[in-house]
C-alpha cells in the first residue's frame, strides 16, 4: 500500500481547497467524503442565498460567476463541481472514516478500504450533527432538524425553533407558501447575525401578526397533533403538523477525540491547533475550515477559512525531508 503525503477528510469547499493546494505542491493525496460532493451545501435549503459574495467563495483561483452578487445554493453546487473536475481532484465519495491508528504513519480505515498517510487534514465541517433539544417527541417523523423546500409545508401548522438565518428563512418561506407559522425563540429578539436584508422582513411579519413568535420561550414536548411551549406567561399548547427544529449544528467531536485532538474544557469545545500552521496537538494532524471553531460555528466560513489550505500545505512541505 502506497503511503500518501496527506489524507483529507471532508469534501466540502475547504477540503477541496486543501486538495488543490496539495496537487499544486506535488503531494500525493486523497479526499475522503462520507456523502456527495460538497455534501453540506447539498443539504442546504433549496432557496438559500449565501451571505458572502461569489468572489469570496472562490477556491483554486477559479472565478465564481453568479447571476446576483450573492449566489444561491444551486450556483455553489455547480461551481464547486466544476472546480473539482477542472483540477481532476482525487476524491472518494460516500466513504466514511471509521478509525485511525498511528504506527510509523497514520493508518485510516474507512467504510470501503484502508489508507496510509504521513499527514491528515480534518475538514469535516459541522452541518451533519444537529443540536438536539432532548425533549419528548423529538424523534417523531414530523420533526426535522433540516429544512429544504417550503412547498411541502403548504397549509400546515408549522413550528420553527430558533432565530438564526436558517430559522428565519424557513419561517418566511413556509409562511409565504400558506403555512400557519409559529416561532419559538430562546432569546429576546431575532438574532443580530441574521442576513441584513432578511431580518427586517421577519420582524415586520411578527409585528403585524402574520407569524406568531414566542420570545424567551422553549419547546418542551411534541405530540402527533400538538406541541407544548414554555413561555414567560406559562405553558402554551398549540395545534401542530410539523416541527422544524433548526437549533444549530456541531462538529463531529467524537471523530476529533478519536484522533486524539484536545478540546477546550469549556462549553466552546475548541479543538487545539496552531493558528499559523493549523496543526493540532497531534503531530501531522491538521484542522481546516469551520471545524476549528468547535461549538462557535459562526467563527469560520468559506470566505475566511480558504487560507487554511495554503497554510497547511506549506507547513507539510516545509517538514518534508530534502531529497
Amino acid at each position: 500500500m502506497d503511503i500518501l503525503d496527506v489524507l483529507i477528510i471532508g469534501g466540502g469547499p475547504i477540503g477541496l481547497a486543501c486538495g488543490i493546494e496539495a496537487k499544486k505542491a506535488g503531494l500525493t493525496y486523497v479526499i475522503v467524503e462520507k456523502g456527495c460532493l460538497v455534501n453540506s451545501l447539498y443539504h442546504y435549503p433549496q432557496n438559500m442565498t449565501f451571505f458572502s459574495t461569489s468572489e469570496k467563495l472562490e477556491i483554486g483561483g477559479v472565478p465564481f460567476v453568479s447571476i446576483s452578487p450573492k449566489p444561491g445554493r444551486d450556483e455553489a453546487l455547480e461551481y464547486y463541481r466544476r472546480v473539482a473536475l477542472k483540477f481532476e481532484l482525487n476524491i472518494r465519495l460516500f466513504e466514511t472514516v471509521e478509525s485511525v491508528q498511528k504506527e510509523q504513519c497514520f493508518e485510516i480505515q474507512t467504510s470501503k478500504t484502508k489508507y496510509k498517510a504521513k499527514n491528515i487534514i480534518i475538514s469535516s465541517g459541522f452541518y451533519d450533527l444537529p443540536n438536539t433539544m432532548d425533549i419528548p417527541g423529538e424523534d417523531l417523523p414530523k420533526v426535522s432538524h433540516y429544512y429544504q423546500d417550503p412547498h411541502f409545508y403548504a397549509m400546515q401548522n408549522v413550528l420553527v425553533v430558533g432565530a438564526s438565518n436558517s430559522s428565519v428563512d424557513a419561517a418566511l418561506e413556509t409562511f409565504r407558501k400558506g403555512a400557519k407559522v409559529t416561532m419559538v425563540i430562546r432569546d429576546a429578539e431575532i438574532n443580530q447575525r441574521v442576513k441584513y436584508w432578511v431580518r427586517p422582513d421577519v420582524i415586520n411579519r411578527i409585528k403585524e401578526g402574520s407569524i406568531k413568535a414566542y420570545f424567551h420561550a422553549s419547546l418542551t414536548a411534541i405530540r402527533h397533533d400538538e406541541v407544548d411551549i414554555q413561555t414567560e406567561d406559562g405553558l402554551v399548547t398549540i395545534p401542530n403538523d410539523f416541527v422544524l427544529a433548526l437549533t444549530g449544528y456541531k462538529p463531529n467531536f467524537k471523530l476529533l477525540q478519536n484522533f486524539g485532538i484536545k478540546l477546550s474544557d469549556d462549553a466552546r469545545m475548541l479543538p487545539e491547533h496552531h493558528p499559523e500552521t493549523m496543526e493540532s496537538n497531534q503531530k501531522g494532524i491538521y484542522l481546516a475550515g469551520v471545524v476549528c471553531g468547535g461549538m462557535d460555528t459562526h467563527l469560520w466560513f468559506i470566505e475566511n477559512s480558504r487560507d487554511h489550505a495554503p497554510k497547511i500545505i506549506n507547513d507539510i512541505k516545509a517538514k518534508q525531508p530534502l531529497d
